[in-house]
C-alpha cells in the first residue's frame, strides 16, 4: 500500500512489517525504509493478500491471527484471540532512522501505554490507538550490539477479545497563522524531533537508545511549552513532567554525580538551572493539575543548592574546578561544568549562569502562581543577583562579547562563544544597548573568519581552543596538539557547525529586532532540517550531528535532541513577519 503519507507492506513469513514509511506533509516523500526485515520463524505463518481491498490476513496453521489494512492515512493492525499468537513487530534500523515512541511508561519495563506517538525524524508521525482502554505496546532500544542499533515495537496479540490497533499518519506542530509556507516545512515535519524517550529509562533522552542528560531537560520543556497535544489525555509537558518526577525520585542522569557515564565528583552546573526552568515550567502549564504544587518544594530546595555554589558571594554560582589554563592536563576523569563537556567551561561559567538566572525567573513566577510569596521574592533577589554581577564578569572589553567563563585566577577565557553570547541577550542578561553591541561584534567576528554556510548551523566558538583551556586532548574529540589549537578547530566542540544550541543566536536576533539577521542564519538552517541534514551518519561513517564548515562529519550520537531547539524560533519569525 502506498498513498504521499505511507507506504506499508508485510513480511511474508511473520507478524512483522517489512516496510514504512511516512511523511506527514504528504509530499510523497517516502523513498527511505528504515524497517529491519524478520528473521525466517520456524512456525506455521502465512501471510494472505487481498490486494482488492488492501487487506492482509496472517494465518497461524491455518486461523486467521492477524488483518492488517490500509487506508491513505491510517493503518489497522487487528489480532484475533487465538492459540499461540505471536505479537506484531516494527523493528527498526536505528541508524537510518532515529524513531521513537513518545507517551507514558509505568512501573513496567519497556511497556508504553496507549494512546501513544511512534515518531519518525524528518519524516512524521503516527499516533496509535486500540480498541480496548488498557491496551499496550512493548518498546525497546540499544545500540552497539552484535545486531546493530536498532528500535522495536511489538503490538502485543489479543488474549480474549480481538483487539484493534490504529496507526494514524499526523503533523503534530502549533498551529501558528503562516506556518504552512514551504519555508516552514523543516519546522512543521520535525517539531516533535527533539522528544526522544529511552525505553529502559522511562525518561527523555539524547535519542532513544542514548543517555539521558539533566542539563538537556529545559530544552524540552521550552519546546513543549504551548505545543498541541500529542494525543487525548497525552501532551509535551507531560513527557517533561513524567521525566522530572523519575529524576526527583532519584533517576540519575548523566551530569548528576553517580551516573555510569559522568566521569566527574562534581554535578555539571548547568544540571539545577535545567531541572528549575522545566520544573517550573511544567508546574505553570495549564494542562500540569497540581504538579506544581506537589513538586514546589522539591524544586525550591534545587534552587537553594544551586545557589549554595556561590561559594564566593558574589552572585554567580561557582564549579569546584578552576577553569584555570593548563589544569584539564591529564584530568580526563573529571568533566567540565556544563553541556560542553570537551570545553574547559569551569569556575564561574557564563552559560550556566546565564541558565540558573532564566530558572530564577521561571520559579518566582511559579511561585507567585502558587502564592508561595517568601520563594517568590527569595527566588526573584537571586535573579537579581546573577543580573547585576553577570556582565562586569563575562564582558571581556578587548572583543566586545562575552567570554565562555571566569576561572579562578579572574582571567576570562574568549572564544567567540555563539551560544553564550545568544543566551544572554535572550533571556535579558544584557540592556537592549549591550545586546546590539555585541551582537555586532559577534556576527562581525563570524564574517572575519569566513563561517557563512548556516545551513550547516553554528559553531559554538567561532575561534581555536587552545590546548590549555580543551579538557577532552583527543585530536577525534577537538583536542589539539598545538598550543593555539589551530589543528584541531572545526571537529567536534572545538568550533564544529551543529545546531545543537543554535537557538540561542537566532533567538537573541529576534529579541532585538534584528529580522534581516537572524534570518540570514535561520532560513538556511530551516533548509537543513527541511533535508535531515542532522540525522545519521556521513560517508566517513561519523554522524552528522557536527561537522567542519566544509560539511565533513565528526558526530558519534547520530542524533542530539540540542540539535532540535532552533526550530522554535519559527514563533519568533512568524511573529514579526
Amino acid at each position: 500500500m502506498c498513498s504521499p503519507y505511507l507506504k506499508v507492506a508485510w513480511a511474508p513469513d511473520s507478524p512483522a512489517f517489512q516496510t514504512l514509511s511516512v511523511d506527514s506533509l504528504g509530499n510523497g516523500n517516502l523513498d527511505g525504509n528504515p524497517v529491519i526485515p524478520p528473521s525466517t520463524p520456524t512456525r506455521g505463518w502465512n501471510l494472505v493478500a487481498d490486494n482488492s481491498a488492501d487487506c492482509h490476513r496472517y494465518t497461524l496453521d491455518g486461523s486467521p491471527a492477524w488483518e492488517m489494512s490500509a487506508s491513505e492515512k491510517q493503518i489497522s493492525l487487528r489480532s484475533f484471540p487465538v492459540p499461540d499468537n505471536a505479537a506484531l513487530v516494527l523493528l527498526i534500523n536505528q541508524k537510518a532512522n532515529h524513531a521513537t515512541l513518545l507517551g507514558r511508561m509505568g512501573d513496567t519495563p519497556n511497556r508504553m501505554q496507549l494512546p501513544a506517538v511512534l515518531h519518525f525524524p524528518d519524516c512524521g508521525s503516527f499516533r496509535i490507538t486500540a480498541s480496548r482502554p488498557d491496551a499496550h505496546l512493548i518498546y525497546d532500544a540499544a545500540r552497539h550490539t552484535p545486531e546493530g542499533d536498532w528500535v522495536r515495537v511489538e503490538f502485543p496479540p489479543a488474549q480474549d477479545d480481538t483487539i484493534e490497533y490504529r496507526m494514524e499518519v499526523v503533523a503534530i506542530y502549533p498551529q501558528l497563522p503562516g506556518v504552512e509556507q514551504a519555508c516552514y516545512d523543516g519546522f512543521r515535519r520535525n517539531f516533535l524531533n527533539i522528544f526522544q524517550i529511552n525505553p529502559r529509562i522511562g525518561i527523555l533522552a539524547n535519542n532513544s537508545s542514548s543517555d539521558s542528560c539533566g542539563f538537556c531537560l529545559y530544552e524540552h520543556a521550552l519546546m513543549a511549552e504551548g505545543a498541541p497535544p500529542l494525543a487525548d489525555g497525552l501532551s509535551c509537558m507531560d513527557l517533561v513532567r513524567l521525566s522530572l518526577s523519575r529524576v526527583f525520585a532519584g533517576q540519575l542522569t548523566y551530569g548528576q554525580v553517580g551516573y555510569t557515564h559522568w566521569r566527574s565528583p562534581y554535578e555539571a552546573l548547568d544540571v539545577a538551572p535545567s531541572l528549575l526552568i522545566a520544573g517550573a515550567l511544567a508546574g505553570l502549564d495549564a494542562g500540569g493539575g497540581d504538579w506544581g504544587s506537589a513538586n514546589f518544594d522539591t524544586l525550591a530546595n534545587i534552587g537553594k543548592t544551586m545557589m549554595a555554589r556561590d561559594r564566593n558571594n558574589n552572585g554567580l554560582i561557582e564549579y569546584e574546578m578552576s577553569g584555570n589554563s593548563g589544569s584539564w592536563s591529564g584530568r580526563a576523569e573529571i568533566r567540565p561544568s556544563n553541556w560542553w563537556d570537551a570545553i574547559g567551561f569551569a569556575h564561574e561559567d557564563a552559560y550556566a549562569n546565564a541558565l540558573a538566572f532564566l530558572g530564577c525567573l521561571k520559579m518566582s513566577e511559579l511561585a507567585g502562581k502558587l502564592e508561595r510569596s517568601e520563594e517568590r521574592t527569595w527566588f526573584s533577589a537571586q535573579a537579581d543577583r546573577i543580573r547585576t554581577a553577570y556582565y562586569p564578569a563575562f564582558f571581556n572589553p578587548a572583543s566586545g562579547i562575552l567570554a565562555g567563563w571566569r576561572s579562578a585566577d579572574e582571567k576570562i577565557h574568549d572564544y567567540g562563544f555563539t551560544f553564550v553570547n545568544g543566551l544572554a541577550v535572550a533571556v535579558g542578561l544584557v540592556s537592549p544597548e549591550q545586546g546590539n553591541a555585541i551582537m555586532d561584534r559577534l556576527l562581525a567576528l563570524a564574517q572575519r573568519v569566513g563561517y557563512t554556510n548556516f545551513r550547516l548551523g553554528l559553531p559554538g566558538n567561532l575561534l581555536p581552543i587552545r590546548r590549555e583551556d580543551y579538557a577532552h586532548l583527543e585530536k577525534r574529540w577537538g583536542g589539539p596538539e598545538l598550543e593555539d589549537g589551530t589543528d584541531a578547530f572545526q571537529i567536534y566542540e572545538n568550533g564544529g557547525a551543529t545546531a545543537c544550541h543554535a537557538y540561542w543566536l537566532v533567538k537573541a536576533l529576534y529579541t532585538l529586532g534584528r529580522k534581516e539577521d537572524a534570518r540570514a542564519i535561520f532560513y538556511p538552517l530551516l533548509e537543513g532540517y527541511a533535508a535531515g541534514d542532522f540525522q545519521g551518519r556521513g560517508d566517513n561513517g561519523k554522524s552528522k550531528d557536527w561537522k567542519n564548515w566544509k560539511g565533513e562529519c565528526s558526530g558519534y550520537e547520530g542524533f542530539l535532541l540540542d540539535g532540535y531547539l532552533a526550530p522554535l524560533a519559527v514563533r519568533d519569525d512568524l511573529s514579526i513577519s
